[in-house]
């Protein structure tokens, strides 16, 4: 693994503001993502995982421009983007590309294919309109489409056939950081294999970098080198996939992992079953944001929020009993 980051994330923040009253004033915020840090390697796959508001699918849309950061930096190739201008982030924006998680509704229904994937070349090159084709061609064949695709509409296609469509145009523009939000939540199992089998063969060929965002424990353990657990807007646990799931320290990891179905019969897995709903992100616990649901919170817990430390190499936690 290189030793500098490809993209390096400190004390990030997202937060919306809760306006209310006459004069429409903030009266708190909606902490979406609070102080999270982390770095991404070239041709690595981090897998970010957590419960639905956990902060998954924002921390990508900041990292992308997508949503407005409240605070902290973000480097990319070495650069803070977010201190940049628009014209001067144009060029970074074609680096950084995006998988969302409903294609269809990321596509215009009265627009052909053909022509939505040239559009990304009509703003960022001065390719002729027979180059346009020719590329668009390319990069339906690269995601096992045919050049028969390129005349149809978004609803002519099936689930799976406009993700590949989505990947296609995330590839458009050759980025180096690709991240792919809940891209196979939405498919069947077996077209879930197929696109995983097609990032995969894309990464290699391409030395891409994913930032993988799912809540499938499966298919992340499957596809990541490493995983960051995240808990209401924060960061709880940092490992390689390894680490994370043989390993796990956290609480909340560990209940996480003990929800997967053992898959062999006569083999059980001992269920770790949280009490009580996911707080509010507008009225965030003191200490550990976790201590209200954990099942071995002390009062240390209760008073003090845990410090990120690394207990192995490469393996980083945020809890006061490891």
């Amino acid at each position: 693994m290189p030793t500098q980051p490809l993209l390096q994330v400190e004390d990030l923040k997202t937060y919306y503001p809760i306006k209310g009253g006459v004069l429409k004033r903030t009266k708190s915020h909606v902490k979406a993502v609070n102080e999270v840090s982390l770095e991404i390697y070239e041709g690595e796959t981090l897998g970010v995982v957590g419960e639905s508001g956990c902060g998954k699918s924002t921390l990508g849309r900041t990292i992308l421009g997508l949503e407005s950061k409240s605070g902290g930096s973000i480097q990319f190739k070495g650069n803070d983007i977010g201190s940049l201008t628009e014209r001067q982030l144009k060029k970074y924006k074609k680096d950084m590309q995006m998988i969302f998680q409903d294609p269809f509704a990321s596509l215009n229904p009265r627009q052909k294919i053909g022509k939505a994937l040239e559009e990304v070349f009509v703003i960022h090159t001065t390719m002729s309109k027979k180059e346009r084709k020719q590329r668009v061609l390319e990069l339906l064949s690269e995601v096992g489409l045919n050049k028969e695709h390129y005349d149809r509409y978004p609803h002519e296609f099936s689930g799976g056939q406009r993700q590949r469509i989505g990947i296609a145009r995330a590839m458009a523009l050759n980025p180096s950081l690709v991240v792919c939000d809940e891209a196979v939540s939405a498919l069947d199992v077996s077209v879930q294999a197929q696109i995983i089998k097609l990032l995969k063969e894309l990464q290699a060929k391409h030395q891409l970098t994913y930032v993988f965002i799912s809540h499938d424990l499966g298919v992340v353990r499957h596809i990541s080198d490493r995983v960051l657990v995240m808990y209401l807007g924060t960061t709880v646990e940092l490992g390689t996939t390894e680490q994370i799931f043989k390993n796990p320290q956290h609480p909340y990891t560990k209940a996480l992992l003990s929800s997967i179905p053992r898959p062999i019969p006569g083999r059980k897995r001992e269920r770790i079953k949280l009490e009580g709903d996911l707080p509010s992100a507008s009225n965030y616990p003191t200490g550990c944001p976790f201590h209200t649901r954990c099942p071995v919170a002390t009062e240390a817990c209760r008073e003090a929020k845990p410090e990120w430390r690394e207990v192995e190499e490469g393996h980083y936690v945020a809890c006061h009993l490891v």
